[in-house]
């Protein structure tokens, strides 16, 4: 199944297919994501995994609605001037409540139409790039579509992806903001609005 973002009913068909566990694609403010609710009910992240193929280890980034509902799964101390970059393209690692001894990627995108679909599902969303394991992240829309229609239940199309840049991943290391991967927020940036006390 197709549709275009810019469709008016889009938002409900994600939000309806998502609830009952589906696979869809979603254009982000990085790159076009695989995306399912977080759920161990549906076990959305195996499928994923299957559908990227069995060479994909890595969790996936969860996404949220809204910069604060980060403390809804985690209790580390987030540093107010890292969280100023949200929404936006910076994905924070921190330990996760719901799970001792677990840590957790989350981001807060820059895109509204994207925190709608969240907020109304009620849960996180897994998102991690289109691609199979291995190979580049695809970005024009009917690559994508030739390459997953088949194992997808939704494909939002916004146009070919602008860019091919993810997100900058930091990780909470025993109250020090450590960065893993430099992407859409430059390094320098972040280094700039760093507490003494963090970095």
């Amino acid at each position: 199944m197709k549709c275009v973002k810019s469709d008016k009913k889009s938002i409900q068909l994600c939000i309806g297919l998502l609830k009952k566990g589906k696979i869809v694609i979603l254009p982000t403010d990085t790159v076009y994501g695989f995306s399912a609710i977080v759920s161990d009910q549906f076990e959305t992240d195996k499928i994923i995994r299957q559908i990227k193929g069995r060479e994909e280890t890595k969790p996936f980034i969860q996404l949220i609605s809204k910069p604060e509902d980060l403390f809804l799964y985690t209790n580390d101390i987030i540093p107010q001037k890292l969280l100023s970059f949200w929404p936006g393209p910076l994905t924070i690692i921190c330990n996760d409540k719901r799970e001792e001894g677990v840590t957790t990627a989350f981001r807060c995108p820059g895109d509204l139409w994207l925190r709608k679909i969240i907020e109304k599902c009620g849960c996180p969303l897994y998102s991690t790039s289109v691609n199979r394991s291995g190979n580049p992240v695809l970005g024009k829309i009917r690559e994508i579509q030739e390459e997953f229609e088949e194992e997808v239940n939704l494909i939002v199309s916004d146009g070919d992806s602008s860019s091919s840049v993810p997100s900058t991943i930091v990780k909470i290391e025993n109250g020090k903001t450590v960065i893993l991967r430099e992407g859409a927020v430059p390094s320098e940036k972040l280094y700039s609005v760093f507490l003494p006390s963090t970095c």
